[in-house]
């Protein structure tokens, strides 16, 4: 292999001798969280939601009803916590098993 001046790395997950950069990559991809919407929708930073059922918000005390759209939505590296920008309402965190991707 001349040229190849990449230092390699042993996976134990694998038992293989990798290069440092797939190595890197593979671990990146095993610390992101994947949420999931009410129905299974993969959810990323940005996404805009639609609430499934009516939800009662403790502290502001109000209620958001069911089809609510909540215009973007934050991870929060939680698989089932999503921060949501509401008017009237800071500091919002829903589950993800109550919102559906729009």
């Amino acid at each position: 292999m001349a040229g190849d001046d990449e230092d390699y790395v042993f996976d134990e997950d694998s038992g293989e001798w990798m290069p440092a950069s797939e190595f890197a990559a593979k671990q990146d991809a095993a610390d992101r969280v994947e949420v999931r919407d009410a129905v299974g929708n993969l959810l990323a930073d940005g996404d805009q939601v639609t609430l499934i059922k009516d939800l009662e918000v403790k502290g502001a005390g109000r209620t958001l009803k069911q089809g609510t759209l909540i215009k973007s939505i934050r991870l929060t590296g939680d698989a089932q916590e999503i921060d949501c920008k509401f008017e009237g309402i800071k500091g919002l965190v829903l589950r993800a098993e109550f919102v559906r991707k729009r």
